[in-house]
């Protein structure tokens, strides 16, 4: 009897010396699909440092609820990466980023993971959702630089024309001048996407998710 007494002993001796593991809550909790997580993001993203694998952060601006209960605090943290970047070419090539949530950390350290897809963008001028994996597409290049250029050129063809052979020369210069302005804008790269801190996405689950609930043991006790 006394050595059984001995031997539990031992064991809770031994299991209090070991570090506590983290505790797995055995609630979970189901989001629907098409449920809305509104976020912000904390650090710039641009298609020309970005790369795909890199990692990008958002603060949640609108708490979640299930079953009446508040499961995702507001200023709770989305984690996520850049999992697509298409740099921006010169013809059709048109600069395109992708955006994947993996998981949210909530402000007690509670983390849940996702799925979902970006449905809008506020606050990123020129840069638009075009699929629904959430894809961000650039505009491309800028329609009052290409007229510009088309101006410029035609113009200073017309002037050098002007100079060379008179009225006559002046309407070859031009269309000399608008050629010239056509092959610089074939050549020119279009534009970067530029997502700038602080701006509002809203990412939407594209399926039901069922969470379960992991967070860190109590070290106080």
């Amino acid at each position: 009897m006394k050595r059984a007494i001995s031997t539990v002993a031992l064991c809770w001796a031994v299991a209090a010396a070991l570090p506590a593991p983290l505790s797995w809550a055995a609630d979970t909790f189901t989001l629907p699909a098409r449920t809305a997580l509104h976020v912000r993001l904390t650090a710039q993203l641009s298609s020309r440092t970005t790369e795909a694998g890199d990692r990008f952060t958002a603060d949640v601006t609108e708490p979640i609820f299930s079953g009446g209960e508040e499961v995702v605090p507001a200023g709770s943290t989305m984690e996520g990466r850049v999992s697509f970047v298409k740099k921006p070419g010169r013809a059709q090539g048109i600069a395109e980023m992708r955006l994947t949530p993996e998981k949210i950390v909530a402000t007690n350290g509670t983390q849940y993971l996702i799925s979902a897809g970006l449905e809008n963008a506020e606050g990123a001028p020129d840069v638009q959702v075009k699929d629904e994996e959430g894809t961000l597409k650039g505009k491309g290049k800028s329609k009052k630089t290409t007229a510009e250029e088309a101006g410029i050129g035609a113009g200073a063809g017309a002037g050098v024309g002007a100079i060379a052979d008179g009225g006559t020369g002046a309407l070859y210069g031009a269309a000399i001048g608008a050629g010239a302005a056509a092959l610089h804008r074939l050549f020119k790269r279009h534009q970067d996407i530029v997502v700038p801190v602080g701006t509002e996405l809203t990412f939407i689950l594209n399926r039901a998710a069922t969470a379960k609930k992991v967070a860190p043991a109590d070290s106080s006790k």
